[in-house]
């Protein structure tokens, strides 16, 4: 019987497309509407980031930046600062001889008296101070004004924008000149800097020009007076936060996050250089345009990858000459065009290729996505696992020989198949989904594994198969499941195997969860519930636990469970403390107006005692919605990684002084036990749920409990039982000497408003 080949497509059906013309016209509008929409924007920015570094320069020197770093805030002290501190420093800068002195710092609403007045008399004695408007916008368009500094600032000083629009990746790519502030025109910071104050309009910022270039002094020096006059005498000084303690940070392209006051001066850096102009897309679009049209047109068509090559490269390459003159474009509408039109002519290429495997005859893997047929019937894959091992032992031309000895056993009891090959030993063929085709695997199975003749040898055969029903998926995401079912079949000693989709579902979401996770925090899908805890002796809601809840919007509500044990195992958990901490912090504030000494519990995981900048950025929550540190309760969890960290330990001492409670959450399990209740400066124990919850039923739990509420009253230490569903778990609680429980008899996690509610209609109620 010889040997079947599946028809190749004639050339007219490989080469069919629209005509030259067609393919011209549809590239062009989908250009046009590329360019109108700014679907490029991601990789125009990543193009111009990677162009600045063709060009590199340093700032003329003219601006001097005094920096308020992390290093100020531990020698001089927690932010925000006293304004008697902001007077010394315009004292000492005026005196030096800056030249004008601009504040990058927001004085719109009142501090001290005494140190607003020692602020305000700094400034009207400079009589060269710059201070800051706001009027900030994101991605949404949307603009939240200020009102602008304090009259007793404003009056003696001038005033200009840090109005800044930043993008999807928080960076700003473009200033403006001025902005209309209450009708009247204000400077931006950056065109005042560079004596633009007339100008109006945006300009392009040019970040070839480095950061680190720019003259910098310590904010701690300028108050302790140990800088060199000379370094400010004649020049612009402005003063400005870099920490991310305490925010207002960008993303600068090729640099990385940093302080929003390097914006300014990197915008009036390129002022200064000359004023920059912005040719949009259309002119490199229409060039594209013409040359695809020359290279559509032409007869002699084999150059094309040299044509379109060279143009894609010019593209890339022309802007670096023009940014270094302030000249910008945007060329990625034109790389579109260019780029579908150059994949569709190789795509003709490739397909007058032919569809057929060069070793076999037979079809490809490309011939079976493209086959439409297959897609309402079930595929099958096999596997010959020791192929490779095989053919390398086999002289090259010998390699057909044994791929006939397979094809031949595939198609036993059905000679008609079209069996499609891929590289590596492996064959597919589509199957009726109705017929039941196990037993014939089987036998398939049995057929191959007796040895196969190539020339005077013979191999033995490993194979094994997967099966993929049919999921509406495409043909190239059911082929790689069937092929994930022959390896899975091969792993778990099986001749065959059905592919299971639930499984690779829920591998897919585990994989993703993380990196979803971070961007769910930005999108809001993630919010923060309250749960209220009751002092068992009056009875009276005297605080809540803030707890992260995810509503994914297709899967729904996520187990906490699951997304913070994995944030924490893998190191993810600090984004979300640092959110759930501000929102906590701020429902707190709120209740705290209408019910005083009402205190707020958040987990915190013992691995975020590594991050340095925790407790600073803890300080400034605190104080931007003003709560006390001593109506927070950090709880402690994941206490398994303090083991041999002494430093985690100094930095629980250091939130313990500053006033902040600490916690042992989940107590009598794991490693929190009696070791680091001496080592752990908590004002608090919380036993775990685990033993609440059983603690009628089950001696050794009550005998738990009640052990442990002796032993944190001895050392003067509360205790907070967690799980209280019942009634009469509440009423043992109470007898034991407990004092606080949380659970579902006492309330749910809830939103702050519904707290809010429960709170104003039972202030003076009692749990019966």
């Amino acid at each position: 019987m010889g040997r079947e080949r599946a028809p190749v497509p004639s050339r007219k059906k490989q080469n069919s497309g629209p005509s030259p013309f067609g393919l011209l016209l549809w590239t062009a509008v989908v250009g046009l509407i590329f360019g109108v929409i700014g679907f490029g924007e991601l990789a125009e920015d990543g193009l111009r980031k990677s162009r600045n570094n063709f060009h590199p320069h340093s700032a003329s020197g003219d601006i001097v930046l005094v920096t308020i770093d992390d290093r100020a805030l531990q020698t001089v002290g927690r932010w925000p600062w006293p304004r008697r501190q902001h007077a010394e420093m315009i004292d000492r800068l005026t005196e030096a001889g800056a030249k004008r002195i601009f504040f990058d710092i927001l004085v719109e609403t009142r501090s001290n008296p005494q140190d607003d007045r020692m602020l305000s008399e700094a400034i009207r004695r400079s009589g060269r101070t710059v201070l800051p408007v706001r009027a900030q916008s994101g991605p949404s368009g949307m603009v939240q004004s200020s009102p602008g500094p304090l009259g007793m600032f404003g009056n003696g000083a001038q005033l200009a924008s840090i109005n800044v629009t930043y993008n999807y990746q928080n960076a700003v790519w473009r200033l403006p000149y001025s902005v209309d502030v209450g009708g009247k025109r204000l400077p931006s910071f950056a065109a005042s800097l560079a004596g633009h104050e007339g100008s109006t309009g945006e300009f392009i910022v040019d970040y070839s020009v480095k950061p680190t270039s720019i003259p910098q002094i310590a904010a701690d020096k300028v108050l302790a007076g140990r800088f060199d006059p000379r370094l400010v005498k004649g020049k612009d000084v402005v003063i400005g936060t870099d920490t991310k303690a305490i925010g207002d940070q960008y993303f600068i392209p090729g640099v990385g996050q940093m302080g929003g006051v390097y914006i300014q001066i990197l915008g009036a850096e390129t002022l200064k250089q000359g004023k920059p102009v912005y040719l949009g897309w259309v002119p490199p679009f229409l060039l594209a345009i013409a040359l695809v049209a020359l290279v559509l047109f032409r007869q002699r068509r084999r150059s094309h990858n040299w044509d379109l090559g060279a143009a894609t490269v010019a593209l890339l390459l022309a802007p670096v000459g023009l940014e270094a003159y302030l000249i910008f474009v945007d060329v990625t509408p034109a790389l579109f065009v260019i780029l579908a039109v150059w994949a569709v002519l190789g795509r003709r290429s490739i397909r007058s290729r032919g569809l057929v495997h060069a070793i076999s005859g037979l079809p490809n893997l490309s011939a079976l996505r493209s086959n439409r047929e297959g897609r309402n019937q079930a595929l099958i894959a096999a596997r010959v696992l020791n192929y490779e091992e095989i053919v390398a032992a086999l002289p090259a031309e010998q390699e057909r020989q044994l791929v006939e000895q397979i094809v031949s056993r595939l198609r036993v009891g059905a000679p008609d198949r079209t069996l499609y090959q891929g590289d590596g030993g492996i064959f597919a063929w589509f199957e009726e989904a109705r017929l039941p085709f196990g037993n014939h695997i089987e036998a398939l199975n049995a057929l191959l594994r007796n040895p196969a003749r190539v020339g005077a040898q013979q191999v033995d055969l490993s194979i094994s198969f997967g099966v993929e029903i049919g999921s509406g998926r495409s043909l190239s995401n059911r082929l790689a499941c069937a092929l994930v079912a022959a390896e899975e079949a091969a792993h778990d000693g099986l001749k065959w195997k059905y592919h299971d989709p639930e499984m690779l579902a829920d591998a897919s979401w585990k994989l993703s969860m993380l990196s979803q996770l971070d961007s769910a925090v930005d999108k809001g899908e993630v919010w923060v519930a309250y749960q209220p805890k009751l002092d068992l002796k009056t009875r009276k809601v005297v605080g809540a636990e803030a707890l992260a809840r995810w509503t994914h919007p297709e899967k729904g509500p996520i187990s906490a469970a699951e997304f913070i044990t994995a944030a924490e195992q893998h190191d993810r958990i600090g984004k979300l403390t640092d959110f759930v901490l501000d929102q906590a912090i701020g429902a707190a504030a709120a209740v705290n107006r209408k019910q005083r000494g009402f205190g707020m519990a958040v987990n915190l995981s013992a691995r975020l005692l590594a991050d340095k900048g925790f407790v600073l950025r803890l300080q400034a929550m605190l104080a931007r919605h003003d709560l006390p540190p001593e109506l927070l309760t950090l709880e402690l969890t994941e206490t398994a990684a303090l083991a041999g960290r002494e430093s985690a330990f100094d930095m629980l001492a250091a939130l313990r002084e500053f006033g902040v409670k600490i916690s042992i959450d989940d107590y009598g399990t794991g490693l929190s036990t009696l070791d680091y209740l001496k080592k752990i400066p908590a004002s608090e124990i919380k036993i775990d749920q685990s033993f609440v919850k059983a603690m009628l039923d089950n001696r050794s739990d009550q005998v738990m409990v009640q052990s442990t509420i002796a032993l944190a009253h001895s050392l003067g230490r509360k205790v907070v039982a967690e799980g209280v569903e019942s009634h009469l778990v509440l009423d043992a609680l109470v007898e034991m000497g407990c004092d606080v429980g949380q659970g579902f008899v006492i309330g749910r996690p809830m939103s702050l408003e519904s707290l809010l509610r429960r709170l104003s209609s039972s202030r003076h109620s009692r749990v019966a």
